[in-house]
């Protein structure tokens, strides 16, 4: 398999869903953050925020894709690329092809959940009607470090968290 190959807008458009995805975590989000472009020009933003929001589908993908959308006065998105720190779940891959979205780019794996190369092939399944292209390891590292200390700030806070109440539980 040969590697994906990346032009210098790819990476400038993947620098800014890095940013949003530092904005998810300053929120006490998962940091993942998304964009969506078509013809050089932004036209979605969004980033993680489903605990905020207590909506379970707020990710940064279908944040984005709901902003571009509103923007563009239309549910279809032809032409549009996606540009993710995260490797989108099923749930995104569905609405992005539904979207009918052109071209995903996205950064780190997400080996649990990651539904275009991870768990499963979700743009390549024969029944959809739509074919998204997809290229990953675009600022891969960053996105994945990023992801890595989050998750381990949060473990340590759990940590501390239980230390604190077993001292009180003492006294």
């Amino acid at each position: 398999m040969k590697e994906p190959v990346f032009t210098e807008d790819d990476r400038a458009w993947m620098q800014k869903a890095l940013v949003l995805a530092e904005q998810a975590e300053v929120a006490g989000e998962v940091p993942v953050g998304a964009v969506i472009v078509r013809d050089g020009k932004l036209i979605g933003e969004g980033f993680n925020q489903p605990i905020t929001t207590c909506d379970p589908t707020s990710h940064a993908e279908l944040v984005a894709l709901r902003h571009a959308c509103k923007q563009e006065k239309n549910y279809r998105l032809p032409g549009a690329t996606l540009y993710v720190t995260l490797e989108p779940c099923s749930m995104c891959a569905g609405a992005l092809v539904h979207a009918r979205i052109q071209d995903v780019v996205f950064a780190a794996k997400e080996p649990k959940s990651g539904a275009l190369v991870s768990t499963q092939e979700f743009f390549l399944s024969p029944q959809l009607n739509h074919r998204v292209l997809c290229r990953h390891g675009l600022e891969a590292d960053t996105a994945g470090d990023m992801l890595s200390q989050f998750f381990k700030r949060r473990r340590d806070e759990k940590k501390r968290q239980k230390q604190h109440q077993k001292q009180h539980q003492k006294h």
